[in-house]
């Protein structure tokens, strides 16, 4: 969640979304996602909606926070009825941050089971947070695993300890196997996130923070190109020169290792930064996001959609909990997308997985590109020509996920 957001438009400070956002909605599922902005130390390199105890003070008390969520919850839930939404329950719960386990246990499982009370909770529903793996222990994820909670992804980003000193991680990496052993012991799935292309790491380097992450036998993996962000402490060293930036070839050399390792190990892209063990073990709460569903954002700076409404909350976890206790929305600004940005949104978002953009939602001039993207090995030729009995999609080759951007950028193009 970067801290910088688009401007839009005025939030109606009822909440209320725009009269066209419930139509279809018995059809999308509906989710939950809740930021918790604290963290114990402001990593280097991040560029989210994240405070420290010391950056906040009266009026932004950790110890009040789920009360304030669920309240906001409470209040989204008067607002999707009298916008008229379907009755549905969450097929999804994620928690993320920031650190969501800086709060006591207990504190998540109260807010989840106000989801649940408002809600409710589809059967087999995914129910996640995020952790730090040094801001957890064996009871803490029992009790989460207790609430139903069913699956943790660990912010493990390396395993070697100089990469995670330039990141500014407080973790070290013998912790992360700890961790993972007590909440298989839980009886949760596991998912760890990876940082590549840090100042300084080698592929060498690389290839052993990837061999330490399948040791662990987790059930999903994700791995991000480190991005240096303006205005963050990592972006100061490197105009200083204190370090070197990252560099773009090396990315994509870390890149192609880490889907080759990952595909020998059992797993199976299916977003280009994502890879998983099955389909079952897919994250599915972040689909919900690269298909356009329909989720409800709680917390300082949380993003919402609801048919084509989007809106995003204050960004200051004082200023989020001055408007919860008037009783207001805490939405900040929103916009109201029209079918053409929708669509292409969507081509944006469904290039992006494996399941692909079916060739349906291109337009006859969009299409044109397809014989020529095909010849250059961006797209998988057979899946786009709809071989067997399949649905033409526009599916990314591994160069294709190497060169996402320029693959959109050609489809609506038509070239």
């Amino acid at each position: 969640m970067p801290s910088t957001f688009p401007e839009g438009q005025p939030a109606p400070a009822d909440g209320s979304l725009d009269p066209r956002s419930a139509a279809g909605s018995q059809q999308r599922d509906f989710c939950v996602y809740v930021h918790v902005p604290y963290c114990r130390v402001r990593c280097g390199y991040c560029d989210f909606n994240t405070y420290t105890a010391e950056e906040l003070g009266e009026g932004a008390r950790r110890a009040d926070y789920a009360q304030q969520v669920q309240r906001e919850l409470a209040f989204g839930a008067q607002v999707l009825r009298k916008a008229g939404c379907a009755d549905r329950p969450a097929s999804s719960v994620f928690f993320g941050g920031g650190t969501p386990t800086m709060l006591p246990a207990r504190d998540l499982t109260d807010i989840l089971g106000t989801v649940r009370s408002l809600w409710g909770i589809r059967a087999g529903a995914e129910i996640t947070t995020e952790a730090n793996p040094d801001s957890v222990d064996k009871r803490y994820l029992s009790e989460l695993a207790a609430a139903g909670f069913t699956r943790v992804s660990f912010g493990m980003q390396s395993a070697v300890t100089s990469v995670l000193a330039t990141l500014d991680r407080t973790h070290t990496p013998a912790r992360v196997p700890q961790v993972v052993a007590w909440a298989r012991e839980a009886g949760l799935q596991v998912s760890l996130d990876l940082i590549y292309g840090t100042p300084g790491e080698t592929l060498s380097d690389w290839a052993r923070s990837l061999e330490a992450a399948l040791e662990c036998e987790p059930d999903h993996v994700s791995a991000y190109a480190l991005i240096i962000e303006p205005g963050t402490k990592l972006a100061a060293r490197i105009r200083r020169g204190e370090i070197e930036p990252p560099d773009d070839d090396l990315h994509a050399d870390m890149y192609e290792m880490a889907d080759a390792r990952l595909r020998n190990a059992g797993f199976e892209w299916y977003e280009i930064s994502n890879w998983s063990r099955s389909h079952d073990t897919r994250s599915r709460h972040n689909l919900v996001y690269w298909r356009g569903a329909d989720w409800w954002g709680a917390g300082p700076g949380a993003h919402s959609h609801v048919g084509g409404t989007r809106w995003w909350n204050v960004k200051h976890p004082r200023a989020y909990a001055a408007r919860i206790a008037a009783g207001a929305s805490p939405a900040h600004a929103r916009e109201v997308l029209d079918s053409e940005t929708q669509r292409t949104e969507r081509i944006l978002l469904e290039t992006r997985i494996r399941d692909g953009l079916p060739l349906a939602v291109l337009s006859e001039h969009e299409r044109r590109a397809i014989p020529q993207l095909i010849a250059d090995a961006l797209i998988d030729g057979p899946a786009a020509l709809g071989a067997g009995a399949s649905t033409p999609r526009v599916i990314p080759t591994l160069r294709g996920r190497l060169l996402a951007d320029t693959l959109v950028h050609r489809l609506l193009e038509g070239r």
